[in-house]
């Protein structure tokens, strides 16, 4: 397990703990507009606590949450900032490496497939990927609903000359967690992401902003295709704690209450599965906070 790298966790929760205002329709780029220091210290906070990697806190810099209009007045400028943000904070880490990740979300909206508009995805992924490309390390396509979104990711960035991760968030609902075949929330099959994953070049795989539940089985999946294609990608796994069913509504529609019972003990439990199935990049999402970072740190690498 020694070879496992630690990402850092859920950006949201972690603002509101130290202060920020989050409301709709901005939510966490309201934390860029209004509060940027607030920011700074989560990625700090996740830093301490063991991250390796810092995500930065561009997922809502889009016209989904903060409006065609500011999108092209201000989104710029708001996007360069995220990146700036996380890239001191890593910077100013004397002791190791910390990377940065540009996050590269879904562009019309969280856990909605079906909104997915191939016409218009590359005029927003461009703005993301030219302003946040100073800052970052790697790319990281996150919490994608389907294969279309990934591949959109991946031409936007194919030009930048950074490696690039891709992140998808699964169907978590009764059926999955009972041992369903593994899909993303399009339904399309985990078994043909990965093997799209192989033929894309990206350098990992990774499952984000669902249940711990349904994680291990994606990662096996994930792992028999790789052995079977003689691929080398590594697969990674971000659950995020939302209680109760999120497949029939937005990831951002509003606050989701968090589970009670799923504390930094409970979390790194599922992380040691993760790592055991194949996975050697684990963090976490939604509701997964610093201490729960530190204890998975701890548990993983020792």
């Amino acid at each position: 397990m020694n070879t496992t790298r630690i990402l850092d966790g859920g950006m949201s929760r972690e603002l509101l703990r130290l202060g920020a205002e989050l409301k709709q329709p901005e939510w966490s780029a309201l934390a860029l507009i209004n509060a940027p220091d607030i920011v700074r210290r989560v990625h700090q906070e996740f830093i301490a606590a063991g991250s390796e990697v810092v995500t930065t806190n561009s997922y809502a810099l889009v016209p989904f949450h903060i409006g065609e209009d500011r999108f092209q007045t201000e989104g710029p400028a708001l996007i360069r900032l995220a990146g700036r943000l996380a890239r001191e904070a890593a910077d100013a880490v004397t002791d190791r490496k910390v990377l940065v990740a540009g996050s590269l979300p879904p562009i019309f909206g969280s856990y909605e497939p079906q909104n997915f508009q191939p016409s218009r995805v590359q005029d927003y992924l461009e703005v993301l990927v030219e302003n946040l490309s100073p800052f970052v390390d790697i790319w990281l396509g996150e919490t994608l609903s389907l294969i279309a979104e990934a591949e959109a990711v991946r031409k936007a960035v194919a030009t930048s000359g950074k490696p690039f991760w891709i992140s998808f968030t699964l169907a978590d609902d009764e059926a999955a967690i009972s041992g369903g075949e593994p899909k993303l929330r399009s339904g399309e099959k985990v078994e043909d992401a990965a093997s799209w994953a192989v033929s894309s070049g990206a350098e990992a795989l990774l499952f984000n902003c669902s249940k711990p539940e349904v994680m291990q089985a994606a990662v096996e999946t994930a792992a028999r295709v790789f052995r079977k294609m003689d691929a080398h990608i590594e697969i990674g796994v971000y659950a995020n704690a939302f209680e109760g069913e999120t497949g029939d509504a937005a990831a951002n529609e509003g606050l989701h209450d968090t589970r009670a019972d799923l504390n930094d003990d409970a979390y790194s439990r599922y992380a040691c599965s993760w790592a055991e199935a194949g996975a050697t990049i684990i963090g976490g999402c939604c509701g997964i906070g610093a201490a729960h970072i530190h204890r998975l740190r701890k548990t993983l690498l020792g």
